[in-house]
């Protein structure tokens, strides 16, 4: 047996057959004008996770780069914003990760957000110069722990190849030095909004007692179903 699941692939188009848990605080979106949809999707709560958390970082980093506030006044703004997000955050997935037995996941993210974040403020105050220039390579490696945390305790390839890949990250910023904020930005905002798009691998479903016996049974039909049509593929009809 291995540890990660090799039927499924690394990403792909979001499946439609959802267990009970992720059916929990899901949101349609269609925007359409007449006939013509502009946009039409859903996200689930760990999905609107990943967007929530995409916003705040595109805009903490970008607002960095580009917007000549002080430091200062940019540390107090943006450490609000991230307590609210770890307390959004928390709240959004308590549920998924109790019926996926990886609770520690989200105390991990957690611990590792509000570290940053505590190291970053003191640096800024102090006025810390030599960690103040090493700030972005801090985030991408408190969060390319916090991913491969999550790819162990997922068994997913995906969050494994998003954690190298902001471990990677961490030497090309030598390269774009007066870009490096926006380089930040980019590699983890983009990564988070590309999770909430589609759908990432994870190790097969377990059953959790915190779940009743009908929403059980629900989600071993859904699985079934996601098997169906990983074996038969939808076909295009032809015009």
């Amino acid at each position: 047996m291995t540890f990660f699941n090799a039927s499924e692939p690394l990403i792909r188009c979001k499946q439609e057959h959802l267990d009970v848990q992720d059916l929990e605080g899901l949101l349609r979106l269609r925007w359409q004008i007449g006939n013509f949809t502009l946009f039409s999707g859903f996200y689930t709560r760990i999905d609107q996770t990943f967007l929530l958390w995409g916003l705040v970082t595109g805009g903490i980093f970008f607002t960095a780069q580009f917007v000549p506030i002080s430091w200062s006044f940019q540390a107090i703004m943006w450490s609000t914003l991230t307590l609210i997000g770890t307390a959004i955050m928390a709240v959004l997935t308590l549920f998924w990760v109790r019926v996926e037995r990886v609770s520690w996941i989200l105390y991990s993210w957690a611990i590792l957000t509000i570290a940053g974040l505590a190291i970053t403020d003191y640096s800024i105050f102090t006025g810390w110069g030599s960690l103040l220039q090493h700030l972005c390579d801090l985030w991408l490696g408190l969060s390319a722990i916090g991913y491969l945390l999550t790819g162990l305790g997922l068994r997913s390839r995906t969050f494994i190849a998003i954690g190298l890949t902001h471990l990677f990250g961490i030497p090309l910023l030598i390269f774009v030095a007066p870009w490096q904020y926006l380089t930040t930005g980019i590699i983890m905002a983009g990564c988070l909004l590309l999770l909430s798009e589609l759908q990432w691998d994870m190790r097969s479903p377990i059953e959790n007692t915190l779940l009743t016996e009908e929403e059980k049974e629900f989600n071993r039909i859904q699985q079934r179903l996601r098997q169906i049509d990983t074996i038969v593929p939808k076909q295009t009809p032809k015009m």
